[in-house]
């Protein structure tokens, strides 16, 4: 808090900064159709936050939240151009969009010269919430993964009621839910299974249900092969022995590295290219799924992101 506290003494007394910040006119786009100082009160898993609706200047360090603002037609000032912003949302990674540090070392100073209306983060950030909310109306968007569907529909009609787009949300919504019901129907009859792995470095993790990944078992009904694997951020080690001993009718793979890695890292494909790996039912049956990372990894708990997520393996079971 002390570091804050400098940095806002140092930025009130800055002229250049405040000049700057009264310079970013990339405000405008959000639908102002709302009474004026209107607000309301979101309840996130940090805590509880007044809010203005319809917002017109907003930081979001969140990627699946901003798949969802960008969606909804909803702009934004600011986003964690520092960190690895996913391909399809490119258009946010430079101008006329501020650079607001990374996703896990926000840009303090950027932020409070930009004097935003609304500041949404997740998980990385969660512990920076205080010192956030000492600049502005700060709020939680981030998925509980225990509670995946569930957690995603609130979060975006949060994001309606905010933003006014509550008839967009809710359509949005409603064609997510009716695929993932189809979706988890089949699945629920089938005596097929399947095992959740990210690559990176080389190495091998397993993921289960209520894990980042467990969307898969959770919500698309895909049966766990193992369903003893600890629910951990990084995952469960495991072994090339591992995945044969468990021997699942499908192979979900996160390949971590091609996005976020080294450039000259080992893609996922390589690494499981052995021996091993290809005495596995997944591989003689052709149910190797490498799943897109920009979705899966970077940028999950969106519209666009959960659309794509349910799309792959829908495919990919079929």
């Amino acid at each position: 808090m002390k570091k804050l506290m400098s940095i806002l003494v140092v930025l009130l007394l800055s002229v250049a900064v405040a000049a700057c910040a009264g310079g970013n006119d990339n405000t405008s786009n959000n639908d102002s159709s709302g009474t004026e100082g209107e607000k309301i009160t979101v309840k996130h898993q940090l805590g509880e936050t007044p809010v203005k609706k319809n917002p017109q200047k907003v930081v979001v360090f969140d990627f699946g939240t901003l798949d969802t603002l960008d969606k909804l037609g909803v702009n934004v000032t600011g986003v964690p151009q520092a960190s690895t912003v996913p391909s399809y949302l490119s258009k946010f990674a430079g101008e006329p969009y501020v650079n607001v540090g990374s996703l896990q070392e926000p840009d303090f100073e950027t932020i409070f010269g930009l004097k935003p209306d609304l500041i949404i983060i997740s998980g990385r950030q969660s512990a920076m919430y205080e010192d956030l909310t000492e600049i502005a109306p700060t709020i939680f968007m981030g998925v509980d993964n225990a509670n995946y569907m569930e957690s995603f529909q609130s979060n975006v009609k949060t994001l309606g009621e905010i933003f006014g787009k509550e008839e967009a949300a809710e359509a949005e919504l409603t064609k997510v839910a009716d695929s993932v019901t189809a979706l988890h129907d089949k699945m629920s009859t089938s005596e097929e299974n399947g095992l959740i792995i990210l690559v990176t470095g080389g190495k091998i993790s397993a993921y289960g249900p209520g894990s980042r990944f467990g969307i898969i078992h959770d919500e698309f009904g895909v049966k766990p092969v193992d369903d003893t694997i600890v629910a951990e951020t990084h995952g469960m080690s495991i072994s090339y022995e591992y995945i044969v001993e468990k021997n699942p009718d499908y192979l979900f793979v996160v390949d971590r590295d091609a996005v976020v890695g080294d450039a000259a890292a080992t893609s996922a494909a390589s690494v499981l290219d052995n021996e091993l790996i290809r005495g596995t039912k997944a591989y003689k049956n052709d149910n190797i799924i490498y799943l897109d990372p920009q979705y899966w990894y970077l940028s999950g708990g969106g519209i666009v992101s959960v659309s794509e997520m349910l799309q792959a393996i829908e495919a990919g079971v079929q």
